[in-house]
């Protein structure tokens, strides 16, 4: 018997009262976006799950291939009729049992989806305001730089936005350099140098992050590191940026006084869209 909200219920009542996801975050996940019955950038996703699951020691079973995963997705897509433009969430959680220490490693999943609006990426130009969050910090290890379910972080920073009227903000490291937005990689262009933060900082080893440094890198002219960027940087650029897989790019217009243009942006979003018609 459990006590769920003050009625005594049984305790299949509630699948999650033995949901390990749920009782110590025991899950890892990927966001991918569907066009046209196909998922974007699917050997990323793949390989970054399966990277993440064996980070946690979750066993990987032997039928789950690449082509498993992608069926999987897109058949409930297409069974909520949504497979032209849709973005689909894969949670991986091991299976009930034990408290900190597992009584097993093997694993199940559960899968959403939901319509998106747009099948190409569009750049919102309109106001974007972010700025620093500076009650938590992101851990400069290997766990940072995956998708787990111990977004609590990301949940107290994004209440803290919403009551300071910002759009976003952006995350520190313990070392107080600029990690990550909440809701994706951040990018700084200064002159003809373009910036992102490395892995180990801290931030998530985004898969749109991924696309963006290919892209920018075949731009003339530019020059992309992904070095350390500490938040006196962001007073000095020209234009900052954000990026995830369900969004694309999102350019940054205010950050404290300072105001940015969204040149790049622009142009890597066209090459971005240009690409993937292209596969």
């Amino acid at each position: 018997m459990i006590n769920f909200n003050g009625n005594i219920l049984p305790q299949d009542t509630n699948s999650f009262a033995q949901n390990r996801a749920f009782l110590y975050s025991d899950a890892v996940f990927e966001t991918v976006k569907i066009v046209h019955h196909k998922i974007l950038f699917l050997e990323d996703h793949y390989f970054r799950l399966m990277s993440s699951m064996r980070v946690v020691r979750m066993e990987i079973p032997m039928n789950f291939t690449m082509e498993y995963f992608e069926k999987q997705i897109i058949d409930l897509a297409k069974a909520k009729n949504i497979e032209n433009s849709s973005r689909a969430r894969i949670t991986v959680y091991r299976n009930e049992g034990g408290y900190y220490l597992p009584k097993t490693n093997s694993i199940s999943f559960y899968i959403t989806a939901e319509p998106l609006e747009n099948e190409s990426y569009l750049i919102d130009n309109k106001g974007y305001h972010v700025d620093l969050y500076t009650d938590f910090y992101v851990t400069k290890q290997l766990l940072s730089s995956i998708k787990t379910t111990n977004k609590i972080l990301n949940v107290t920073a994004s209440i803290y936005a919403h009551e300071n009227e910002l759009d976003n903000c952006l995350l520190l490291n313990d070392s107080k350099n600029v990690t990550e937005a909440l809701q994706g990689n951040i990018f700084m262009l200064k002159g003809n140098k373009l910036s992102t933060p490395p892995i180990s900082e801290g931030c998530l080893n985004g898969v749109m992050r991924k696309q963006i440094l290919a892209l920018a890198k075949k731009i003339e002219n530019i020059e992309v590191v992904e070095e350390i960027i500490s938040p006196f940087d962001l007073q000095k650029a020209d234009e900052l940026f954000i990026t995830n897989v369900i969004k694309g790019i999102q350019p940054i217009s205010k950050y404290r006084k300072k105001e940015y243009v969204s040149n790049l942006a622009n142009v890597l979003t066209q090459s971005l869209n240009e690409f993937i018609s292209s596969i």
